[in-house]
């Protein structure tokens, strides 16, 4: 069954409408409650900024969701999620379980949870979307017609993939604007894959997250006045995981696979290097750093503008090539696929993402940067003694032996009154402001 695009523009006005409109509401209500984002050290924000906006994407992927089942039991239109279509997938599942992770977003927006807690959230939401249908099943092997059955394993496997999804979306969310544009760039390739698929549960899902997006960029485009916080990023990347798996069939090739990482590629990157970066630094997974994309482009003198453009126009250029894989085969095909990870890879080097760990572990003389260039450490400059209005001991004549006997009295007591009595105290401070 082929959707028309007024279908498809239909479910993109609600999506778009609903989230413009629920954005201000939102907004008020944090900034009410005091649900903001302060300045800080890893923060760009200048100024408190209210963060659940990801309340208000909710609402409009909800609206659209339920338009379009409602539309299809009331017989306005024909649709996939009241017949399924042969897919499989139980939409009002799917609808449970992203509610679900925005829940588990939204208390933690409000009172931060324990990472252990949160992550398990996530781990009950991605188990109710895989029991709704959405699985990797399997896959096809390639140069064969030979197939790979899961079996049970598909939903750890499922769930560990729409778990890693909404964590890589969770990850890039440092700069306005960033994270809703890089979702609704991969969206629009997933809906263009899915459509040319007939997958159309698959794509009126992506084109009201595509909507969602855009119009939420209204208000999170730099400068900012809401952040999505938890709730958004988290419910955007289980839901572009969950697109991934609507649009690939039962047993998928491996292309078909790689094609949805490979859209999503500039996060992907970006969480691997963040893991790898960290382990080889000893540091635990979860500490936060300064070392994302976003961070290295505004180290080099980016503006946030001209850091969030730069990693659109990446993203655009691995949809681009992800669906161009898609339509090529033979040698054209793995060359192109090449060329993208090799673009990459060499974006990654250009960054240094890996540059601070891998010039202590492995290739000082590559990553060390010039000396010339380097700015040059600076002395500790020893502290500024106290300057008395009389010197005790110039105070005394070597010829008079009682005026000699009082400046060293009087020495005593004030080394001893600045050392708390203590002889050796003073040496101790100094040593503890020497490390």
């Amino acid at each position: 069954m082929l959707i028309t695009w007024w279908h498809y523009l239909i479910v993109f006005a609600v999506a778009f409408i609903v989230t413009v409109a629920a954005v201000p509401l939102v907004r008020r209500i944090a900034i009410s409650r005091g649900i903001v984002d302060q300045p800080g050290a890893r923060r760009v924000n200048k100024e408190p900024i209210p963060r659940l906006g990801g309340v208000a994407m909710y609402l409009g992927l909800l609206s659209a969701l339920v338009v379009e089942y409602v539309c299809e039991l009331a017989g306005f239109w024909p649709g996939p999620f009241s017949l399924f279509m042969g897919s499989g997938v139980n939409m009002v599942g799917v609808t449970a379980g992203l509610s679900i992770v925005v829940a588990v977003g939204v208390i933690d927006d409000v009172q931060s949870l324990r990472p252990g807690v949160k992550f398990l959230g996530q781990i009950v939401a991605a188990v109710v979307i895989a029991s709704s249908g959405v699985l990797m099943s399997g896959f096809k092997m390639p140069l064969s017609d030979g197939h790979v059955v899961l079996g049970w394993l598909s939903y750890p496997i499922t769930v560990i993939y729409l778990v890693a999804f909404a964590n890589i979306i969770n990850l890039i969310d440092g700069l306005d604007g960033l994270a809703a544009g890089i979702t609704g760039i991969s969206a629009l390739g997933l809906f263009a894959l899915t459509v040319t698929l007939v997958r159309n549960d698959a794509s009126i899902v992506a084109i009201a997250l595509i909507a969602v997006c855009v119009a939420f960029l209204f208000y999170n485009f730099h400068p900012a006045s809401i952040f999505m916080g938890d709730s958004g990023s988290l419910l955007l990347g289980m839901t572009l995981g969950a697109i991934s798996l609507m649009g690939a069939t039962r047993f998928s090739s491996i292309t078909a696979l790689a094609v949805p990482i490979l859209i999503a590629g500039v996060p992907v990157i970006d969480t691997a290097s963040a893991i790898v970066r960290r382990l080889l630094n000893h540091q635990p997974i979860q500490q936060a750093d300064r070392g994302h994309v976003h961070h290295r482009l505004l180290d080099q003198g980016f503006s946030q503008r001209k850091a969030v453009l730069i990693i659109y126009g990446w993203t655009a250029v691995l949809t681009l090539g992800g669906i161009f894989v898609w339509n090529m085969g033979g040698l054209v095909k793995y060359t192109v696929l090449f060329a993208l990870l090799a673009a990459s890879a060499f974006i990654v080097f250009k960054l240094q993402l890996l540059g601070p760990v891998l010039e202590h572990h492995y290739f000082p003389d590559i990553f060390r940067k010039p000396r010339g260039k380097a700015s040059p450490a600076q002395p500790v400059q020893p502290a500024e003694q106290p300057e008395h209005p009389a010197d005790p001991l110039a105070a005394g004549d070597d010829d008079d032996p009682l005026a000699a006997a009082i400046a060293n009295a009087q020495v005593g007591e004030l080394v001893c009154s600045i050392d708390g009595g203590h002889p050796d105290a003073l040496g101790v401070r100094e040593d503890r402001d020497e490390q």
